[in-house]
């Protein structure tokens, strides 16, 4: 993290998230360790030569300079011959960690990370130009929030739909039972395997591995676009008992002859299905976009 505060007074501070590498430079796990340095802004130069360094240097400060042209090493290299006592690189494209090979790391004494061109932006917006900030990396928490989120409705969605499922095939096999008044018919049927359906699987599964290795790039655009479209179809099964109990919205479309339409479904049905489907395709829009 980088923490920011402006440097003539104004706004409270506020973190910004880069992505660093530990084997260059260690940073504080405690902001109050941390030293707040004057935050340069440099990033008209590519920082790649000795040319591209100002006149009187970087002494005691934490200058901000492109990303491009050269390596993470030969930039942090001049930053840190050139008095830097840290390094940030802005880039426009999505933050790596900066790499280097082992004997680079031992030349290295200070941080380097990357900051998103976003944030800079942001930070001379809200600091104005004389800014000072501190790297710090705090420590990440033994047990992710996250993590136990996203179990919890994993698991939490599988046991209500398997509860909701046992008890509608529970709630059918009795109102079967007491319409037939007689001892309840078996509805499930076996599914006979045979060698034709088992050389088919295995056909299919083989060419499916061909073409991820061939056509790895186009077809996992296919993959995304069943998900899509497997995850509006689950969300309309879902929402779709909720909507059928609101008390608006039962007038249905006028008689027409086009596929599924000419069943003629409610009207709060089809806005269910349109925003369904807008759910998934801003998801697969917007799927990478940096938080």
């Amino acid at each position: 993290m980088v923490h920011v505060v402006s440097q003539a007074g104004g706004p409270e501070g506020k973190d910004y998230c880069i992505l660093y590498n530990p084997q260059w430079a260690h940073l504080p796990h405690d902001l109050s360790k941390a030293s707040f340095l004057q935050l340069r802004n440099w990033t008209a130069s590519l920082l790649c030569s000795a040319a591209d360094l100002p006149a009187r240097g970087f002494s005691n400060q934490i200058p901000l300079v492109a990303r491009g042209n050269c390596t993470f090493y030969e930039k942090v290299r001049l930053a840190q011959g050139s008095g830097a006592r840290g390094l940030l690189i802005v880039s426009r494209e999505r933050l790596v960690p900066p790499g280097g090979n082992k004997t680079q790391y031992d030349e290295i004494g200070i941080p380097v990370a990357l900051l998103s061109y976003k944030d800079m932006l942001d930070i001379f917006t809200r600091f104005g130009r004389t800014v000072r900030a501190a790297l710090y990396a705090p420590k990440e928490p033994v047990l992710d929030y996250n993590m136990v989120i996203i179990f919890i409705m994993a698991v939490g969605t599988v046991a209500i739909g398997g509860y909701w499922a046992g008890s509608r095939d529970v709630k059918k096999r009795y109102m079967k039972h007491k319409r037939d008044d007689g001892p309840e018919k078996q509805e499930d049927e076996a599914v006979d395997v045979t060698p034709v359906m088992t050389c088919v699987f295995v056909v299919m599964c083989c060419s499916m591995l061909v073409l991820l290795y061939y056509f790895y790039d186009l077809l996992v655009y296919v993959v995304i676009g069943i998900f899509c479209l497997a995850s509006a179809t689950g969300l309309y099964s879902c929402l779709a008992p909720c909507v059928r109990r609101l008390p608006f919205g039962k007038c249905r479309i006028p008689n027409n002859s086009l596929p599924y339409f000419h069943k003629r479904p409610q009207a709060r049905m089809l806005l269910l299905a349109l925003f369904c489907v807008a759910v998934s395709v801003v998801w697969g829009v917007f799927r990478n976009e940096d938080q």
